[in-house]
């Protein structure tokens, strides 16, 4: 044996790890399955050929050993308990509440990760080399299943570094990938065997498999969520921890972060519910805990589950359909998205007929065809989004979707978010964009403009009446060509020119919002209008400034220099000013007697009758106060409607004041 072939398998096998690490763990691949799996090949043939060169811990040993007679059972050193659930908001406002209670605490750091609906597995390794794997069974005894963990690419042989326990048992979630599920029913049903009903229910039988080959064929993955018995080191929190096994080489749980206090996670709730459609795995709920181990420890466990961890679950809905075509919108930001129209079906009560695909990595990543029959799922009261397509029903018929390399609408070649996944059209006078930016800045996000729907955009568009925002204020001097449009009558016309009319006295962040500015909306509009008072401070700010502004950001600031410098966004403001629009709001002083609310914050809650939302929130602000969206130890106030719900028992529980509409209402006023 030469030097040569002993150092061609050394690299083989550093190759191996590190693509390994690369596909699993950084989710950044550099080379495809087939030159992988051929990397693989070249090294199980010169181990063959050298027997002296095998070694347990090679990664040619993933390939599956020799079928095991049965399963051993093993008893879990620390037990594997079950979380207990929630299945409203509510439950995570209570959660919060006992959990602070318990620490004699105002706020506690919580992590929020998904859920994954897979099966639970406790991994072990020992001086860094993996030495069981053990399903959790009842909780205490589970079965070994290390045959068959060995063939689990996201479950490395060996840890990565040197710092690593003298033993580390990592719990976490075994389960299959919708692609790769997709493809095993497809073989499935080629091959006449039974096809599985779904992912976990497949995985678990993975596991359960005499035979590691047959295993591994399933392409199991596994991601590390927690922690059983560690020995030999002590981490400081959940996310320490989860840093440190990320750096020894194993998966965790994507998305995961880290929430300061109940508002945070409430507000990463959202918003990690509607990025489901992102992860090519099933998720039944999201699990919120406790982030500092000693904290844990000192609220401990009950019999059955611990007091530091809760689950927030809702029921998942599927249902198979076929795509009968693919849409491409244009958006305001001229982000282009593809739609699945959908032959309806019922899903949960509501008749589902579209889907958005959200992007183009998206489409690529499903693999979906016009013709598909596809799983549409709706988890909870999240917009229904297609989970997979049925390979297995596919008849040759099928057509491929290709995703433009032009605007469907203006024929301008798109482009592609620096490091983003979003496909946009460059073109700010593309008549797509034109009709989205129209509709928004009427909305009553923005300006509020009675009269003006979709259909009559779509009319002044056609006519050539409007081709920018700037001349929905120059209608008021083409009333007979207004007049000339299709069901389009006096009063129709008299109130779309008085609705245009109105808009110039909005406040200066509803035009603000209006402008179409990317990452600028309502929210953010607001802030910097508190803050600067003016679109021309706004532009005189630098980008450090913007970024300086509480709720900003570079993000946001980044986008706003950039508008505020550029032709289009320079034309447009002074084109806009000219024709009257509000273009600074006055700095009014603590003693000017309109800042009642002045350092306040206030919470509103329930359905009102006196006040649109928008309507109080503008009254909350003009009066010097903050309006949040969540009820907290700093919340000065809370305004409830009808059927108001948990903010206000969480206000009633923390002693804040409660005021009715009137009751607000006559504070300002008298």
């Amino acid at each position: 044996m030469s030097q040569t072939t002993k150092d061609r398998v050394q690299h083989l096998r550093e190759e191996l790890n590190r693509h390994n690490r690369l596909y699993y763990v950084e989710a950044a691949p550099e080379i495809t399955d087939r030159e992988f799996d051929r990397m693989m090949q070249e090294l199980i043939e010169l181990e063959t050929a050298h027997p002296e060169l095998q070694s347990p811990e090679s990664p040619s040993q993933k390939v599956g050993g020799a079928p095991i007679s049965g399963f051993t059972q093993v008893q879990h050193r620390v037990p594997m308990l079950s979380i207990d659930n929630v299945f409203e908001p509510e439950g995570i406002v209570e959660f919060d509440q006992r959990v602070r209670q318990l620490l004699g605490r105002d706020t506690v750091d919580y992590t929020l990760e998904y859920k994954i609906d897979g099966v639970a597995l406790a991994v072990i390794y020992k001086n860094g080399h993996l030495t069981q794997a053990v399903t959790r069974g009842d909780g205490r005894t589970g079965d070994d299943v290390t045959h068959n963990a060995r063939t689990i690419r996201g479950i490395p042989l060996t840890l990565d570094g040197k710092k690593f326990p003298e033993r580390l048992e990592v719990r976490g979630e075994a389960y299959i990938a919708n692609s790769d599920f997709a493809v095993l029913r497809a073989e499935q049903e080629q091959s006449g065997s039974t096809v599985h009903a779904n992912p976990r229910n497949s995985t678990a039988g993975a596991l359960k498999l005499l035979d590691p080959v047959q295993c591994l064929r399933r392409k199991v993955r596994f991601v590390t969520h927690g922690m059983g018995e560690i020995i030999g080191v002590r981490y400081e929190t959940h996310m320490d921890y989860l840093k440190a096994v990320r750096g020894f080489g194993l998966p965790t749980t994507p998305g995961i972060r880290v929430c300061r206090g109940l508002e945070e996670v409430q507000q990463q709730v959202e918003v990690m519910m509607d990025s489901l459609h992102e992860l090519d795995l099933e998720i039944d709920g999201l699990v919120i805990k406790v982030n500092y181990l000693a904290s844990r420890d000192e609220m401990g466990v009950t019999s059955k589950s611990p007091r530091w961890v809760v689950a927030y679950k809702w029921e998942r809905y599927e249902s198979s359909t076929q795509v009968e075509s693919i849409d491409v919108q244009v958006g305001k930001t001229g982000t282009l998205t593809p739609v699945a129209n959908l032959t309806p079906v019922e899903i949960a009560g509501t008749t589902v007929s579209r889907s958005s695909l959200h992007n183009r990595d998206e489409v690529e990543r499903l693999g979906i065809a016009v013709g598909d029959w596809v799983i549409v799922e709706k988890a909870g009261k999240i917009i229904p989004h297609v989970l997979r397509v049925e390979l297995e029903k596919r008849t040759g018929d099928e057509t491929p979707f290709v995703f433009p390399e032009e605007c469907p609408e203006c024929q301008t070649p798109v482009v592609q978010d620096e490091g983003g996944v979003y496909v946009r059209c460059p073109n700010p006078d593309c008549p797509a964009r034109l009709r989205e930016t129209l509709r928004f800045f009427a909305s009553r996000q923005a300006m509020d403009i009675d009269g003006l729907g979709i259909k009559l955009i779509e009319q002044l568009i056609g006519a050539g009446l409007v081709s920018s925002l700037v001349d929905l204020y120059d209608l008021s001097g083409k009333r007979d060509e207004l007049l000339s449009l299709e069901r389009l009558g006096e009063k129709s016309v008299d109130k779309l020119l008085e609705g245009i009319e109105t808009s110039k006295a909005q406040p200066v962040w509803r035009l603000l919002t209006g402008l179409n500015i990317r990452h600028v909306g309502t929210s953010n509009a607001q802030v910097l209008v508190d803050h600067f008072h003016s679109m021309e401070k706004i532009r005189e700010a630098s980008l450090e400034e913007l970024a300086n502004v509480e709720e900003i950001g570079p993000v946001i600031a980044t986008s706003v220099h950039e508008f505020f410098h550029s032709d289009y966004g320079l034309a447009l403001i002074e084109n806009l000013a000219q024709r009257g629009l509000k273009m600074a709001e006055a700095e009014t002083s603590s003693d000017s007697g309109s800042q009642q609310l002045e350092g306040k914050t206030i919470v509103v809650t329930g359905s009102l009758q006196r006040y649109t939302r928008d309507e109080i929130k503008e009254l909350i602000r003009e009066h010097g106060g903050k309006a949040s969206g969540s009820v907290s130890s700093r919340t000065d106030y809370v305004v409830a409607g009808e059927n108001a719900g948990s903010k206000l028992d969480k206000a009633q529980q923390l002693n804040i004041p409660v005021l009715s509409e009137d009751e607000f209402h006559e504070m300002l006023f008298g």
